[in-house]
């Protein structure tokens, strides 16, 4: 007999609900439900007894009246039916610990990276790059070189430049130097040297002005330098040159960080030139870092109540499952994956064939189920948790999935029923982003009417 593990994110309706009601299994045989021998302490521990279906429903630490709705509506009819509650298993999947980096002080908010912002150059205009003095300047067989940055605070790109040849007398190079955001085909900026339009020369670089508009914090741009001749480009890898980031509000991204524009993947990463920029809302900034220590004496108060609280909502429900993650949205593929080791069942680790590849060098995600809900059988969960430690993560849970079974091949079955928007269908067994309030009212609808859908329509109309 197959066993099922149903995923779930936390503002769905019912979906594990219809999904029960659907399953047509006899009750199992009992069986030893003993977990692993290095499950971390942290973790509740399981019941003894054997489970048609586990569900497990990746939740935020902050989400506990997100978790009571679904406590009082579909879990607790799930608690009352005489089958489905000795079949049916239920866990929130949260992180153990907290971010200690406050929301303000973060890179993004959905990481706990520290933006690490010290003596910003106000008030003036800061060169990207500049080249030591003992390196020299000669001529590389480069037709077409790139670099990706990010912006981590609001600056404004003056000049795009190229990088000066010692052995030329003035300029006598044909260059295109063009700024774009990631991932977009049509540049931002564009700057064309030539020997009658060559720029003002700084230091070992030739610049020309171009429009200026702010680049927002998070901002995610590559600058690419070609070669209009049959000559190549004055450049230098990465390590051989200064980056000036301001003080820390922008970041050199190397391959694999960033996403170079498509069309530019061939070109080399590395630097020919640069650009001169400034720094926005300069005093806000001060005030920022000013406010910093007093901000994070509160935010690790209020880390100290929410673990808090977690302990005694664990303690009344015994229905939490902490994962050994900071819970940051970037971290729910890391906290799925740990979620799985509760799982582990002795598996061997290494195998054979196509179990054993675990590498994705694909630039395109193979299909994946959207975050809203999906089901996988018993022995693609032994084969996730005993390989948890070999599965790379990506930047979302669902996408990280698609590409894990890309490597195992498993059948997939789509049901049309899955919603990956909010919206209200008849018999739909998920639709993400409802509120608490929604949530709750759209049970109250389905216990009255047994559809919430058409209980909606008839109450329109009346």
């Amino acid at each position: 007999m197959r066993n099922w593990l149903v995923l779930l994110c936390p503002c769905v309706l019912g979906a594990a609900l219809h999904l029960w009601l659907r399953l047509r299994s006899p009750p199992p045989a009992r069986a030893s439900g003993a977990g692993p021998a290095d499950q971390l302490a942290l973790f509740p521990p399981w019941k003894s007894r054997h489970y048609d279906v586990v569900v497990g429903v990746l939740s935020a630490r902050h989400n506990h009246e997100l978790r009571n709705v679904i406590r009082s509506t579909w879990l607790k009819h799930l608690m009352q039916h005489p089958s489905l509650s000795q079949r049916v298993l239920v866990k929130f999947i949260i992180g153990a610990r907290g971010c200690e980096v406050p929301v303000e002080d973060r890179e993004d908010p959905y990481s706990c990276r520290l933006l690490n912002i010290t003596n910003p150059v106000l008030n003036q205009e800061i060169e990207a790059f500049s080249l030591s003095e003992d390196i020299s300047s000669g001529i590389s067989e480069d037709q077409v070189v790139s670099v990706t940055f990010r912006v981590l605070y609001p600056i404004v790109i003056t000049s795009l430049g190229v990088f000066y040849d010692a052995s030329d007398v003035g300029f006598q190079r044909n260059i295109t130097v063009k700024l774009y955001q990631a991932e977009q085909e049509e540049a931002l900026f564009v700057a064309r040297f030539s020997p009658p339009s060559c720029g003002v020369q700084v230091n070992k670089l030739w610049y020309k002005p171009v429009e200026q508009f702010i680049l927002p914090e998070s901002f995610e741009g590559t600058i690419v330098w070609e070669s209009q001749d049959l000559q190549g480009l004055v450049s230098r890898n990465l390590h051989k040159v200064t980056v000036n980031d301001g003080g820390g509000v922008l970041r050199v991204m190397t391959a694999g960080e960033g996403a170079l524009p498509h069309g530019f993947m061939e070109g080399v990463e590395g630097v020919a030139g640069g650009f001169i920029y400034t720094i926005q809302e300069g005093d806000a900034l001060l005030q920022n870092l000013h406010s910093r220590p007093r901000r994070l004496l509160d935010h690790m108060s209020n880390l100290h109540r929410e673990d808090a609280l977690l302990r005694e909502e664990s303690s009344v429900y015994d229905d939490i499952v902490f994962v050994d993650v900071v819970d940051t949205y970037r971290n729910v593929p890391a906290k799925l994956l740990n979620f799985y080791r509760c799982f582990r069942l002795n598996w061997a680790v290494d195998r054979t064939g196509k179990w054993q590849e675990l590498e994705y060098p694909s630039p395109a995600y193979p299909a994946f189920a959207c975050g809203s809900g999906y089901v996988i059988s018993r022995d693609i969960v032994q084969w996730l948790a005993s390989n948890a430690g070999r599965l790379k993560t990506y930047q979302g849970e669902d996408v990280s999935m698609g590409i894990w079974m890309a490597a195992i091949g498993p059948a997939r079955y789509q049901d049309g029923l899955w919603l990956c928007e909010k919206t209200c269908e008849t018999g739909m067994l998920s639709s993400p982003q409802y509120s608490p309030q929604e949530l709750t009212q759209l049970w109250r609808l389905k216990e009255a009417c047994g559809d919430p859908c058409q209980c909606e329509a008839a109450a329109g109309g009346a």
